[in-house]
């Protein structure tokens, strides 16, 4: 069953027990309006109880159409829309634009760039992974975590406006390069990040290693 085609079809409802002592069903709609989805995934839950027995996506609530949109534009525009892609690493979606670009125009960028995208295309990873984590652990009720999360990306962003004037939809990666040259002292804050960060991943852990409420709301709980 594609759960797109039937994704109008499911609404809150109660299924009846197919014989006498069966369990009662129940089938939710999950999102796009739910504080845990972000409003870009919707979950048809079937439920007996508290137990999830089925669970079907239903995705899509995302599109933006960029792809129409890049074909009114030229090729080095279309780095301003790879941002919106998903703005927690949108490094990292510059990267997957302007490389198979570059193929195509047989452009070989110097190893100093190439260097430093990968090396923006990692904290633009870390950035959008401490992310999911603090919102994660938040929506499950580890609060704190949240907080610690937001403090090292907040360092990130900062990184990132050092080296495009931008905390948000930077555009430094360009075909054949890079926006502009790296700012004096970026390879002092990189370094500090860097160096700093594992100790603050072992104290994501310790909050999150015995907190209960995290932990039961994750262990035994996944459906299968």
């Amino acid at each position: 069953m594609n759960p797109v085609d039937t994704a109008m079809e499911h609404r809150l409802e109660e299924i009846e027990p197919a014989a006498p002592g069966a369990p009662r069903r129940m089938v939710l709609n999950m999102g796009p309006q739910h504080p845990s989805t972000h409003g870009v995934l919707r979950v048809i839950l079937e439920l007996d109880g508290e137990i999830v027995t089925s669970a079907r996506p239903d995705i899509g609530y995302l599109h933006t159409g960029i792809e129409k949109q890049a074909e009114a534009l030229g090729w080095q525009q279309v780095v301003t829309i790879t941002d919106r892609m998903d703005y927690l690493a949108n490094l990292s979606n510059n990267l997957a634009y302007v490389l198979p670009v570059e193929k195509l125009l047989g452009i070989e960028i110097p190893p100093k760039a190439q260097w430093m995208r990968v090396l923006l295309a990692e904290l633009s990873r870390i950035n959008s992974h401490v992310v999911w984590l603090g919102t994660h652990a938040l929506d499950l009720g580890a609060m704190t975590v949240f907080f610690y999360c937001f403090r090292e990306r907040e360092e990130l962003l900062r990184i990132f406006e050092m080296f495009s004037g931008q905390r948000m939809m930077t555009s430094y990666i360009r075909i054949g390069g890079l926006a502009l040259e790296p700012p004096r002292g970026w390879d002092r804050a990189v370094r500090n990040f860097i160096r700093g960060f594992p100790e603050k991943v072992d104290e994501y852990e310790a909050l999150l290693r015995e907190n209960p409420i995290f932990l039961k709301r994750t262990q035994g709980v996944a459906y299968a």
